[in-house]
């Protein structure tokens, strides 16, 4: 899966755990796009198995869409909270750069960071 794919399915996630329901006008104007564009998008993940539309326009997301971008957003958080920490930058930044991170590193390079952290905070770091 691309990179923006794999932001909408994690924008969809978001939405959906704080407004309850999604549409694609909640997801152009979370992510300052276009509807004609969100629309197309949605069109892809459909038909890639990731969401599921009912005929009044909610977005939900299937088992195996919710899978992933439950396993984008944990990427998220946990790059966030290492950059945030280690590189001791301000959270706009770490959440920036985790955003455009989450999408390219080797799951062996995020089991990596993740043990570092976990080692980190049984020291009391």
């Amino acid at each position: 899966m691309h990179e923006s794919g794999e932001n909408y399915l994690e924008t969809i996630l978001m939405l959906k755990e704080k407004n309850g329901s999604v549409r694609s006008i909640d997801i152009a104007r979370e992510l300052g796009f276009s509807k004609p564009s969100v629309s197309r998008a949605m069109s892809i993940l459909r038909g890639n198995g990731y969401i599921a539309m009912e005929p009044s326009g909610e977005i939900h997301l299937t088992d195996s869409g919710r899978k992933r971008a439950e396993e984008i957003y944990r990427r998220h958080c946990l790059l966030t909270v290492f950059i945030k920490e280690v590189a001791k930058v301000s959270e706009q930044t770490a959440e920036e750069n985790a955003c455009r991170m989450e999408h390219i590193l080797d799951q062996e390079v995020v089991d990596g960071i993740s043990r570092f952290m976990q080692e980190r905070s049984s020291e009391g770091k």
